[in-house]
């Protein structure tokens, strides 16, 4: 896969992860550590890489590319369609639509928005999400006149 077409999936990932970082530094204590994001394979080459994170867990320069304020209680769910193997992927377009639920019950409808980069169609929403919270994620995406749905659990 062309690194360029992915880097603000990684750099959501993986900035957070260098500045756990001590540069010789006393050990200070455990940082959250952002999963890796997730693949649901749809249909045929059809992809959705996935991922569900605390604001607060990514760096502010990559929080402001995608328009987000990080704040405690909330999460940015990103899910990226791709068509290909991951060896050679390309962009594929299609809607998302999210919904979550607590352990509770409490159900909340995902406002998914499309962020640009270059070729690629990034969707992200912001999920509230509490401390300890376990959140349960039904996706939907509809993509060549076609509906496909998955979901994923994330413990905070």
């Amino acid at each position: 896969m062309d690194p360029r077409h992915i880097r603000p999936l990684a750099c959501a990932v993986l900035l957070p992860l260098l500045g756990a970082c001590s540069g010789g530094q006393a050990p200070q204590a455990a940082q959250f550590v952002p999963p890796a994001p997730a693949v649901a394979e749809l249909q045929g080459s059809l992809r959705a890489r996935y991922t569900l994170l605390p604001t607060l867990s990514l760096d502010p320069a990559v929080a402001r590319g995608y328009g987000i304020e990080r704040s405690a209680g909330k999460a940015l769910l990103l899910v990226a369609l791709r068509n290909g193997d991951g060896g050679d992927e390309s962009p594929a377009t299609g809607e998302v639509r999210a919904q979550a639920r607590d352990l509770s019950g409490r159900r909340q409808e995902v406002a998914m928005r499309q962020i640009r980069s270059g070729d690629y169609v990034d969707h992200v929403g912001l999920v509230d999400v509490g401390e300890r919270d376990v959140i349960r994620v039904d996706v939907q995406v509809d993509a060549d006149g076609r509906r496909y749905s998955f979901d994923f659990q994330r413990n905070f």
